[in-house]
């Protein structure tokens, strides 16, 4: 497979020169122009971080991204679906509540936020995964399907079941709806947690197939008409229903990386790693962990693959800060060392079988 091209900026800075200055010089040396944004709306997916946590992207960031694709003629929205779990957002208005008190304005960031699968997580479109294995179709947060172009703007940091989160990730898991992130969670169906329905029946309104039966006015699945699509979940008010059986760390990383061929396949679509405060854990608890090494840098180009493993390769080769000790034994791999029973590696290799992107990359030092 043909090496693509990753450019790659450092957090240092001369006088009179911010990070902001060096993102943007980054994503137009990376050609991001060669993108035809005139009047298109552009899906700029982001992660606004779960309220406590203090490791998510500073929305400086996204001001820069929103700005440059503005002054090339674009629409740019930022953007994320709801939760699976119970949270500060999972549901869009405690979802935007969370990105406005993370500083995500459109006064701070010169756009609008847009939770993409809609106020309870049920507004979503069937996706084909072309070239699928273990998804044939994606639920994608319907903002998402709408828009003419993605980009990601990811903080590349450590994850517990996925060993990573980057690019693909912020795609993957980030753009599908509560029931797509219930298929790449699950290979199981929907359980309904007794002693919280309260029997509203809403959950049924929302049932395709009329699986969900009632008894003793508490809510009930047929598992014999039940998809397994989530769609109960997302409307549930009192988080009475939730997965069943949860998928390992591989299987879970094989799915996530096909819906994230379902989001950008045949779109235009641009990717920007920022590997600053690498928490061991995900931004989406409410609470972080000190960085495990130093800032590096700002990673972007056109290949989600490619830009992930750049990212893996340098935050591998920096040194582990105090508080952090790796074992030797697992080859200087950082992410193993610190979710051992996380395949990571799973992403990369699927996703190049797929054809989202190429591993193999080219290295370009922005000053």
């Amino acid at each position: 497979m043909q090496k693509s091209n990753v450019y790659f900026t450092d957090m240092h800075c001369t006088m009179g020169v911010s990070l902001l200055d060096k993102l943007d010089k980054l994503i137009l040396e990376a050609g991001i122009e060669k993108i035809g944004f005139k009047n298109k709306y552009v899906a700029i997916k982001i992660h606004f971080g779960e309220p406590g946590n203090l490791s998510f992207l500073r929305p400086n960031f996204a001001k820069t991204v929103a700005d440059r694709v503005k002054a090339l003629g674009g629409k740019p929205f930022l953007t994320d679906c709801g939760t699976l779990y119970v949270g500060r957002r999972n549901n869009a208005l405690i979802h935007l509540d969370a990105a406005m008190e993370n500083g995500y304005s459109p006064l701070s960031t010169g756009c609008q936020n847009i939770i993409a699968d809609g106020l309870k997580g049920t507004d979503d479109a069937a996706v084909p995964v072309v070239g699928g294995e273990y998804v044939k179709t994606a639920l994608i947060g319907r903002a998402i399907v709408d828009a003419d172009i993605v980009i990601s703007l990811n903080h590349f940091k450590g994850h517990e079941m996925t060993g990573f989160g980057g690019a693909i990730k912020n795609l993957g898991m980030g753009c599908g709806s509560r029931a797509g992130k219930m298929v790449m969670h699950s290979d199981g169906k929907p359980v309904v947690k007794q002693k919280k329905c309260v029997g509203c029946r809403i959950c049924s309104k929302h049932c395709a197939v009329e699986a969900i039966e009632f008894a003793d006015d508490k809510a009930k699945i047929n598992y014999d008409k039940c998809l397994g699509c989530g769609h109960c979940i997302g409307s549930c008010n009192f988080d009475a229903i939730t997965n069943g059986e949860f998928n390992d760390s591989r299987r879970l990383n094989l799915k996530m990386v096909e819906y994230a061929k379902a989001v950008v396949y045949g779109k235009p679509n641009f990717h920007i790693n920022v590997v600053n405060q690498v928490s061991p854990y995900c931004d989406f608890h409410g609470w972080n962990d000190s960085a495990v090494v130093p800032d590096i840098g700002m990673f972007a180009g056109f290949d989600p693959v490619a830009v992930d493993k750049a990212c893996i390769d340098a935050v591998n080769a920096a040194p582990a800060l105090d508080g952090f000790v790796f074992d030797e034994k697992c080859g200087k791999d950082h992410f193993i060392n610190i979710h051992p029973t996380a395949e990571w590696r799973s992403q990369l290799t699927h996703a190049e079988k797929i054809g989202l992107g190429s591993g193999e990359y080219e290295l370009i030092n922005i000053k």
